[in-house]
């Protein structure tokens, strides 16, 4: 398949203390239950990433340190993860955003890319393999469609092109009630006149209002949101030839994101896959809880989103925030306040000083806690209470001193759960 497409770069790789410890099996949550994640030699994980109309939020943030802690252990089991995430870098909020502002969508784009990077770098989170823009797959989007159109799933509303997901339907993972209200509100056209399905989501829009758009043999437009997601993992996972894969149990290890990507965008990015390789998208779903603010929920809409680059601009501690996002299990859905915050500073300063001690008590036990918490669902609320009472005893008058130094635990933390004290 002799097509363009482009990786633009992502932020500096980080350097992972080895651990001299046997791991259990990783086991996650899944869409389809508690579920054991094999590593084996070669694991592959696509992640969603931000529309950059605005830079990486807390429930950003939360999402992306707990993906982070899958590709922590899968390689430390030995695995070479195949990590792909992509940059919804054309879309609708992009495009509002830019015109209320008065700014280029790409001008736009290319500064909250760099914030969010920025962001990435200071949470310690390991770069994808390839961070791939929606813009830079254009033609394999053009490629991706045809396929699907010659297996039967395309059919035309005005100049537009829309994808039959009646095939796909029994897999619906909500009511259809719910489903047709939450499409509704996340870019879904459902009351369309012409439409065969109300949930059949757009493939391609026709070029329209001046909009960027991209010559295709579809006409001249842009894709929606889903299918830049099933082409960039496809892509990105199986090979340049993956059109052409042939049949397998499934396309990639696992997809995950946020619980509000559960539906429309991963079921319709899934659906979409399979029909253009007539096999599962992914062997797992894993998706992590949301974050809201003193108790509302975080959103655009209302207003109360914290970022990250802001915390950081005040002076906070990267590491700080990351504990504070890990005190929760990644899959519940938290809240978030200032006191939050401040129990986090605080903890760090505590474990910072045990760590310090050039005698501790044995690290023995407390590093056993943290691998088998973390091997069962990311279970970090264990994990951390785990370490806390590990450090209260080294801080506290007549310790049991019985090894030097804490390095093994420190490079414990730093590998698994990115920690850097």
């Amino acid at each position: 398949m002799d097509m363009q497409s482009q990786t633009i770069p992502s932020w500096p790789d980080l350097y992972q203390p080895p651990i001299d410890r046997a791991l259990p099996p990783l086991s996650l949550k899944t869409a389809a239950g508690m579920q054991e994640i094999t590593a084996g030699q070669r694991f592959s994980m696509y992640i969603c990433g931000i529309t950059p109309y605005d830079a990486t939020h807390l429930g950003h943030a939360a999402t992306y340190i707990a993906f982070d802690l899958i590709n922590r252990y899968q390689r430390v089991a030995g695995a070479q993860v195949c990590f792909v995430e992509n940059i919804t870098d054309i879309d609708e909020p992009l495009l509002e955003r830019a015109a209320r502002d008065d700014q280029d969508w790409r001008d736009l784009a290319a500064s909250q890319i760099d914030l969010f990077r920025s962001d990435m770098t200071a949470l310690h989170i390991f770069p994808p393999a390839d961070f791939v823009p929606a813009t830079g797959v254009m033609e394999l989007i053009d490629a991706a469609i045809s396929q699907m159109d010659r297996n039967g799933f395309v059919y035309r509303v005005g100049d537009d092109l829309y994808f039959d997901i009646s095939s796909f339907l029994v897999d619906l993972p909500i009511p259809i009630n719910e489903a047709l209200e939450i499409f509704a509100e996340r870019g879904g056209d459902p009351s369309r006149t012409g439409k065969r399905h109300p949930l059949d989501p757009v493939l391609w829009w026709a070029n329209k209002n001046e909009e960027p758009g991209w010559e295709s043999s579809h006409g001249l437009g842009r894709p929606g949101w889903h299918i830049e997601c099933s082409v960039i993992a496809l892509r990105y996972i199986l090979g340049e030839n993956f059109l052409k894969s042939g049949k397998r149990p499934f396309s990639i290890d696992l997809q995950g994101g946020g619980s509000d990507l559960i539906f429309p965008h991963h079921f319709m990015s899934g659906a979409q896959a399979k029909a253009m390789l007539g096999q599962p998208f992914t062997q797992h779903y894993v998706h992590a809880g949301m974050v809201g603010l003193d108790g509302e929920k975080m959103s655009k809409s209302k207003g109360n989103l914290v970022f990250v680059s802001k915390l950081l601009q005040e002076g906070v501690d990267p590491v700080a925030i990351k504990y504070a996002l890990l005190k929760d299990h990644y899959q519940s859905d938290r809240m978030w306040s200032d006191a939050t915050l401040e129990q986090a500073i605080a903890a760090v300063a505590l474990i910072r000083t045990a760590l310090s001690r050039e005698w501790v008590a044995s690290t023995d036990a407390v590093s056993s806690s943290i691998i088998t918490s973390i091997s069962n669902n990311l279970d970090t609320p264990m994990a951390l209470q785990a370490l806390e009472e590990w450090a209260r005893v080294n801080v506290a008058p007549g310790v049991d001193e019985a090894q030097r130094g804490a390095g093994d635990l420190s490079r414990l933390l730093d590998s698994l759960l990115g920690l850097a004290f």
